[in-house]
């Protein structure tokens, strides 16, 4: 995007005294002259625009015809990173330059707004997957799909294909808003309040591509939910709505702000304001512009919503927001009820039209695009058309007759997606991991499954003495793509000296977790001084903790309050007396 294309910016002013020394690279406080290197090439070119280039030149040039800026940073707003090269170990990520970690092929995510897809969408997935990328899918704590080993040449097709069913990667990643979650039971649950859809596809039909909010200082997340499990984990997004019901106007949104997790958590915050849902699209788009207005574009670790929220307060983010963004004020509301039911929607449930829908486990997010289109044809053979991931990189079959829920639930078993999983299987989680990742330090997928697998065999007689889903999340680096603070066992990937010698393995967080039924308050997980596990070690250490955690709890006392009251020496999962 060249300076003339450059969005207006809403509420410009002019530099005071006042103002700090530094500048934060605010567009509405210190002009639009970039500050960094990233800044500069946005600046030079919006990211949308690079769509032509690896149509009609990289496609056809192959990947030594790719401009670095584009390959390194524009390509993002497609959807499109390059994957790590394999072989170069974890302790090297910090110390290759990203060309010198690179392979030359790609991650390519596809956005999947609101986890909302239909069977003939899964099938196009799962055919480009087999296809294009070695049977390998990956479905996201963001209800994407990503897809891996693909070739710019083959790119162009792959667009082609996803197109021709209404699915796309415009601004999967990037700075950006990216992917947006919604409830995965949007217009089925029977106890929803709202169904949010008309208020996201608004949104998404207005806004993503337009050349107005594609520079952002950085990414930029949002959810929406009408139902009552509160399923989108909202308290982490950069701008969430959440179902609430008004004393005098009914049902709308309770309006948060400036969550997010990476190496500086922070968990959002209402801003007191409730949205009707005729003016959701208006106030997704006010919030948005002041992120890109006032967002800290000067140093990139500092460039998110959440650092903004932190420095202004709530009440004045949305006393801008009223007066430069909208047409007029909104009214004060409620918060949130206190979550009712399982926000991962596993089991087999009943519609509100007497149907059913079936949420089945994952391992970990991976799957093989066989797997997807074998779904897509479980789902059909049964009587739906309707898939939906969700943020815990679950799958929802919806729209089942109940005549055949036994036939889905049996099918499902036969894929390795089972709709009545273990607690470990249901509960852990892990991101791509330095299979893929440049930025991974240590392996997570296939360390989390063994994990999985081990803990079933050692624990699974336990289920019933557990009684909850203990969560494992398990991440390859700092960055929480996997949630690691908001788990009640959170890994934190990176390299860690056990007897005297640096192997891979992670930092562990504990009693983490987002507001749900029987926890209405979300908290952060407490870290352990000296706790480390290696990377084989998961099951060990996750064993350990949990008989402790059986051997010393109050009566109905969760993991997460449990791991947030014991001492060191209970959490580092030693013997002691009671656990004997």
């Amino acid at each position: 995007m060249t300076v003339e294309q450059q969005a207006p910016v809403r509420g410009a002013r002019t530099r005071t005294a006042r103002t700090p020394s530094k500048p934060h690279g605010q567009w509405a406080v210190d002009g639009t002259e970039p500050l960094n290197a990233n800044e500069e090439f946005k600046l030079a070119d919006g990211g949308l625009n690079v769509r032509e280039r690896i149509e009609t030149v990289y496609a056809q040039g192959g990947f030594a015809s790719i401009d670095p800026t584009d390959l390194h940073g524009r390509f993002r707003w497609w959807g499109l990173y390059t994957q790590r090269k394999p072989g170069i170990d974890g302790g090297r990520t910090a110390q290759l330059e990203p060309h010198e970690l690179e392979d030359q092929y790609f991650m390519l995510r596809v956005r999947i707004d609101g986890g909302q897809l239909t069977t003939e969408q899964l099938r196009v997935i799962g055919g480009i997957s087999t296809e294009f990328g070695r049977d390998i899918a990956d479905i996201t704590d963001r209800q994407n799909v990503q897809l891996h080993w693909i070739r710019i040449e083959d790119v162009p097709e792959i667009w082609r294909r996803l197109e021709a069913v209404g699915l796309q990667t415009t601004e999967a990643c990037g700075d950006v808003p990216r992917t947006f979650l919604g409830s995965a039971v949007a217009g089925v649950a029977e106890d929803e309040l709202i169904d949010p859809t008309p208020q996201l596809r608004e949104i998404i039909d207005r806004y993503i591509g337009d050349p107005s909010y594609a520079n952002l200082p950085r990414k930029y997340k949002t959810a929406i939910t009408g139902h009552p499990s509160l399923d989108v984990v909202h308290e982490i997004n950069d701008c969430s709505f959440v179902a609430v019901e008004h004393p005098e106007l009914g049902i709308g949104y309770d309006l948060w702000v400036g969550g997010a997790l990476a190496a500086v958590p922070r968990l959002g915050e209402r801003l007191g304001a409730f949205v009707t849902p005729d003016r959701v699209a208006e106030v997704w788009e006010g919030v948005t512009g002041v992120f890109r207005d006032y967002g800290y574009r000067r140093l990139r670790n500092k460039a998110r919503m959440k650092f903004l929220l932190a420095d202004w307060g709530a009440e004045k983010l949305r006393e801008v927001l009223e007066t430069e963004y909208l047409d007029e004020p909104l009214p004060d509301g409620p918060a949130p009820a206190d979550p009712v039911g399982s926000p991962d929607h596993v089991g087999v449930h009943r519609q509100k039209d007497g149907r059913f829908y079936i949420g089945a486990s994952t391992t970990v997010g991976r799957l093989a695009g066989t797997t997807l289109t074998r779904l897509a044809d479980l789902a059909e053979v049964n009587g739906s058309t309707r898939i939906r991931p969700t943020v815990f990189q679950k799958i929802l079959i919806l729209d089942i007759p109940e005549d055949r829920v036994q036939n889905v639930v049996a099918g499902l078993d036969e894929l390795g997606l089972p709709s009545r999983p273990s607690l470990f299987r249901r509960g852990t989680m892990a991101c791509t991991g330095i299979e893929f990742c440049k930025l991974a330090i240590v392996e997570t997928k296939v360390n989390a499954a063994h994990a999985i697998e081990q803990l079933e065999e050692r624990l699974g007689a336990l289920e019933p003495e557990i009684g909850q889903t203990i969560t494992l999340h398990v991440n390859g680096c700092p960055n929480s793509c996997a949630r690691i603070q908001t788990a009640d066992i959170g890994l934190k990937g990176q390299l860690v000296t056990i007897d005297g010698e640096q192997v891979p393995g992670y930092q562990v967080h504990l009693g983490g977790g987002l507001a749900t039924e029987g926890r209405p308050e979300a908290g952060l997980g407490r870290t352990v001084r000296g706790l480390k596990v290696p990377a084989d070690g998961i099951a060990d250490y996750a064993e350990r903790v949990i008989r402790r955690y059986l051997a010393d709890r109050d009566s109905g006392e969760t993991f997460a309050h449990w791991a947030h009251r014991a001492d060191e020496e209970a959490l580092r999962g030693e013997t002691g007396e009671a656990a004997s």
